[in-house]
């Protein structure tokens, strides 16, 4: 296997690991509460552990440090909007995880987080690791 093709493996292997414990690990009762409501200081919490975690997987993979900021923050707007919309949907469909509706909605919010991870990584490999 080609080195850049093993690198590019391993950061997404990373964002997938990261993704799993800020997601499902790592949110705290007020990451949880109230996220219909925009500015919510537990959504932008929970969108920083997912910055985070992209960060450390960077720094891993030897990113400089302008490239990991940039697309570190832009990570956090977008995981903080996908959350939004996710939030404002379910609540105006009062899903609940017993409906298919519900599925559906939590599928569409973690393909578009793992659609993140794929331009996060193709921006990688265009700026840092050619």
């Amino acid at each position: 296997m080609p080195e850049h093709v093993g690198s590019l493996l391993g950061l997404i292997c990373l964002f997938q690991i990261k993704h799993m414990f800020a997601d499902f690990y790592l949110q705290t009762p007020k990451m949880l509460s109230g996220r219909g409501e925009y500015f919510h200081a537990g959504r932008a919490q929970h969108a920083g552990v997912h910055a985070l975690g992209s960060i450390l997987a960077f720094v891993i993979m030897g990113a400089p440090v302008g490239f990991i900021l940039i697309v570190c923050a832009l990570e956090w707007i977008a995981h903080f909007n996908i959350d939004y919309g996710k939030a404002c949907y379910s609540e105006k469909k009062c899903l609940s995880p017993n409906m298919a509706t519900f599925w559906r909605a939590m599928g569409t919010d973690q393909a578009l987080h793992q659609l993140t991870y794929l331009a996060m990584a193709a921006a990688w490999v265009y700026f840092v690791a050619v």
